[in-house]
C-alpha cells in the first residue's frame, strides 16, 4: 500500500499541529516496515538545513521517502501542484489536515485530520480572511474526505453535530506524550543551564501553547495579581493572531515584571522547563485535546486548567478545573497547588498515571489501521 502524508508543518514551529504530525510519522516509522510512505513537503531538503535536522529526528526507514513539491504558496499547493503530482504518481491513501487539495483523484482515499473546530464557536477570535477560508473550504474538504480523524471523543461529537455527518465517517485517536522524555529525572545542573538560557526566575508558573485569543491568557495573567510568583509564557509574540488583550491586561494591572516572555523555546528544553515550573496553567476556552497539559502531568507538574468538556475527558480528576471566565477561581486553585503539599503530591501521582494512558505509538497504530481499512 502507498500512503502519502502532508508534512509541511514539520519544522515550522506550529506547536500542537506540528507535534501531532511529527510524532505520527516518527511512530509509523517504528511500527510499519511494509507499507510505502511518501512524505510531502514544500521545502527543499537539500537547501534547508533546519528541515533536514527535523527529518533526521524522525529516524525513517527504507520504506519512507521525502518528496519536495515546489510551489509559490500554500494555496497553489492545494489548487494545482499537489493534485498534479498525485495524478502522475498516484497513491492509495493521502493524509492531510483541515483543507483537502482540489482535483484529488477519486481513487485516492483521503484522510483528513481536524484537530478542533473552535473557529465555528469563537469566530470573533479569527481574522476575517482566515475565517472565510475555514468556513468555505472545510465543509468542502469534509465532503471529499473518506475518513476524518480528530483528537478526542468530545471533538468527534462536535464535528458530527456541527457538520451533520454520519458518525461512521469520523474517528478519534488521542494525541500522545513521549512519557520517558518528559518523565526522566533531569539533573539540577541541566535545569540551571536551561534556566540561564531563557533567563527564567527561580520559581514560576508556566503556560505553553499559542497566544491566540481562544487560549484565554488574560484570565491566567489576571489570576497572578496577588500570587507571589511569576508566570512564564513562551512563544512568538509576533505570531499570527496574537491576542492583543494580553498586553492590555498586563498594563492595566501593572504586571510588566510579573509576566515573563522568554520567546520560542527549543523542543529539547521543554521537559526541563516544565519540570522546573511549580504549576502548569491551561486557561483555554476551547481545545481539541491539550498536549501541553499531558506533557506537564508526565513531567510531574500539577495542572490547573479550564473546566471545559475535553479537559474533563482527558485530565479527569488529575487536574484542578476552573471556570475559564473566572480569574479569581483560577487564582484560588493555583494557590491550593502552591500551598497544599498533600494535594500537590496527590495531583503529581494522578497526573503521572493519567499521562501514561496517552502514547504516540497507540496514535500511530490506530491511524495505520484507518489507512489499511480504507485501502481495502
Amino acid at each position: 500500500m502507498k500512503i502519502a502524508i502532508d508534512i509541511r508543518l514539520i519544522g515550522k514551529k506550529r506547536t500542537g499541529d506540528e507535534v501531532v504530525f511529527f510524532n505520527l510519522v516518527k511512530n509509523l516509522a517504528k511500527i510499519d516496515h511494509a507499507n510505502e510512505y511518501f512524505l510531502f513537503t514544500d521545502r527543499d531538503l537539500q537547501k534547508d538545513p533546519d528541515l533536514a535536522a527535523e527529518i533526521a529526528k524522525l529516524e525513517l526507514g527504507r520504506n519512507f521517502r521525502v518528496v519536495f513539491i515546489n510551489t509559490p504558496n500554500r494555496f497553489w499547493w492545494n489548487l494545482w501542484a499537489l493534485p498534479r503530482y498525485l495524478q502522475k504518481n498516484p497513491v492509495d491513501v493521502f493524509h492531510t489536515q483541515y483543507i483537502a487539495p482540489f482535483w484529488l483523484p477519486r481513487k485516492i482515499k483521503l484522510v483528513l485530520t481536524i484537530h478542533d473546530i473552535s473557529f465555528n464557536f469563537f469566530p470573533q477570535f479569527i481574522k476575517s480572511s482566515d475565517l472565510f477560508f475555514l468556513k468555505n473550504l472545510i465543509p468542502r474538504s469534509i465532503r471529499r474526505a473518506d475518513k476524518i480523524i480528530t483528537v478526542s471523543e468530545s471533538e468527534k461529537q462536535n464535528i458530527i453535530d456541527y457538520y451533520k455527518i454520519p458518525e461512521k465517517k469520523v474517528k478519534f485517536t488521542y494525541n500522545g506524550v513521549d512519557f520517558e522524555r518528559f518523565n526522566r529525572k533531569i539533573s539540577e545542573e541541566e535545569k540551571e543551564n536551561v534556566r540561564k538560557k531563557y533567563s527564567l526566575p527561580q520559581k514560576f508558573l508556566l503556560y505553553i501553547g499559542t497566544m491566540q485569543p481562544r487560549k484565554n491568557l488574560p484570565v491566567a495573567i489576571e489570576a497572578t495579581k496577588d500570587i507571589a510568583i511569576k508566570l512564564v509564557i513562551p512563544g512568538n509574540r509576533n505570531a499570527h493572531n496574537f491576542d492583543k488583550k494580553i498586553d492590555e491586561v498586563i498594563g492595566i494591572n501593572n504586571l510588566q515584571e510579573k509576566i515573563i516572555f522568554p520567546g520560542w523555546i527549543e523542543e529539547e528544553d521543554k521537559p526541563a522547563i516544565i519540570q522546573m515550573a511549580k504549576c502548569f496553567v491551561f486557561p483555554s476556552l476551547y481545545e481539541g485535546f491539550g498536549i501541553p497539559g499531558i506533557e506537564a502531568m508526565a513531567s510531574g507538574t500539577p495542572v490547573v486548567a479550564s473546566n471545559i468538556p475535553v479537559f474533563r475527558e482527558i485530565f479527569q480528576d488529575a487536574a484542578l478545573l476552573s471556570n475559564p471566565q473566572n480569574s479569581e477561581e483560577f487564582s484560588q486553585n493555583i494557590k491550593k497547588v502552591l500551598g497544599n503539599i498533600e494535594l500537590r503530591n496527590k495531583m503529581i501521582e494522578k497526573g503521572g498515571e493519567t499521562a501514561q494512558n496517552f502514547t504516540w505509538q497507540k496514535n500511530a497504530e490506530k491511524t495505520k489501521k484507518i489507512y489499511e481499512e480504507l485501502a481495502k
